[in-house]
């Protein structure tokens, strides 16, 4: 199956705008539907959950649909999917739930590839428990992070290991069941960031291999809010800090106050145009995700395969995403000019493709390009051949 390309940015206002995007990393633009949906949430009766009133019934629905679209797009059950602020949000406070049991002499393992929403909390809750961290390194050469990475670094103290899915800035994608594996032979707690790696593979929750999971649905066409999941038993053996009479049954124990309703609805409607990025696929929402990613893949493939051709023709352009099996980011520098520079001429071209280290500070300055990083171009449904090419013109361009 193949994208209708032009089909799908007619759904998304701001491309309206005539900027060639490559930003979609940092956050996609948003289709009307998903515009829609939030606006229904908000000029519809709205209240606290509940089943007295409309407004309440109203709340009662968004949270189960979005739990349901939730649970599709993850293959999770939608009575372990939690929503919260953002992932890192979610992350922090896991961190501290799982931090309650860590001591002295236990081990956290975190890694150099990871956005450091991956590897902060960790690392922070480690220290507060006096548990020692550990990190697993990559090849900077080849940008893998490979199952020997993380062997080398596990021990009998083991507690916790958090992994990227997909590197957000080189676009790495580890084998996370081999990973799981390990992990679990230890005896740890095996966490997976899939903020990333969401918005451009289909996620299967009980495949990771994952004890929790967190991903964003602002990062695949939906509004900011982030998304908890995990094994059922492992959700209800965990006990986060909450107010008294807050809900203690799971996925509430993990949420804290009321839910942003409005941000849910949109991100159902999210899950919904994602699955309708394929139309000819029949059968249930997750058979047609399922068949959505396989068309996007694709898609994106044959466009990441035409600007590592157009970079590999230019001069003095070095490529430092390398990786067998990759997401369609491609992060790059070029010789002469600072990559904040590169970005401000793209800019005024009409491209747009941030520079920076995108909060992969230790995957930044493993490869070398410090706390500058370099820039990066990124792919959304929403990117066409035209985009690309306006991207290859305008880096040729360039004013060195």
């Amino acid at each position: 199956m193949a994208l209708d390309v032009a089909a799908i940015r007619a759904h998304v206002p701001a491309l309206k705008s005539g900027t060639a995007r490559f930003d979609a990393p940092g956050g996609t633009q948003t289709p009307q539907p998903v515009i829609d949906a939030i606006a229904a949430a908000l000029t519809a009766p709205l209240a606290n959950r509940g089943r007295n009133t409309e407004g309440e019934r109203n709340a009662d629905r968004i949270v189960a649909e979005a739990r349901s679209a939730l649970a599709d797009l993850l293959a999770a059950t939608p009575q372990t999917v939690a929503f919260g602020r953002s992932a890192t949000q979610l992350a922090y406070d896991l961190s501290r739930t799982l931090g309650k049991g860590w001591g002295p002499g236990d081990e956290v393992v975190v890694t150099r590839l990871d956005h450091d929403s991956n590897i902060r909390p960790w690392v922070q809750a480690a220290e507060a428990a006096g548990a020692r961290v550990r990190w697993a390194d990559f090849d900077p050469a080849t940008g893998e992070l490979r199952p020997e990475h993380v062997a080398a670094v596990l021990g009998p103290r083991t507690r916790l290991v958090a992994v990227t899915a997909a590197s957000n800035l080189i676009g790495t994608m580890p084998d996370l069941p081999a990973l799981a594996s390990l992990v679990h032979a230890h005896g740890a707690h095996f966490h997976v960031d899939a903020v990333h790696y969401a918005s451009h593979a289909v996620v299967d929750l009980a495949e990771t291999g994952a004890d929790t999971l967190v991903c964003s649905p602002y990062k695949f066409l939906g509004p900011h809010l982030g998304v908890l999941t995990g094994r059922a038993e492992v959700l209800e053996s965990l006990r986060p800090d909450k107010l008294l009479p807050s809900a203690d049954t799971v996925p509430e124990r993990f949420e804290l106050g009321t839910l942003p309703y409005e941000l849910l609805a949109g991100a159902s409607a999210a899950v919904d145009f994602l699955a309708g990025l394929a139309p000819e696929a029949r059968g249930s929402r997750r058979d047609r995700l399922v068949a959505s990613f396989a068309a996007l893949e694709t898609h994106e493939d044959v466009l990441r395969e035409r600007i590592e051709e157009g970079l590999a023709a230019l001069d003095g352009v070095t490529v430092y995403s390398r990786a067998a099996r990759r997401t369609p980011n491609l992060l790059f520098t070029v010789a002469g000019l600072r990559p904040a520079e590169v970005y401000r001429q793209l800019a005024e071209r009409g491209v747009d493709a941030p520079a920076g280290s995108f909060y992969a500070l230790e995957a930044s300055r493993r490869l070398g390009l410090g706390d500058e990083g370099a820039v990066r171009v990124g792919l959304a449904p929403y990117t066409g051949a035209d985009d690309v090419e306006r991207l290859l013109t305008a880096l040729d361009g360039l004013d060195r």
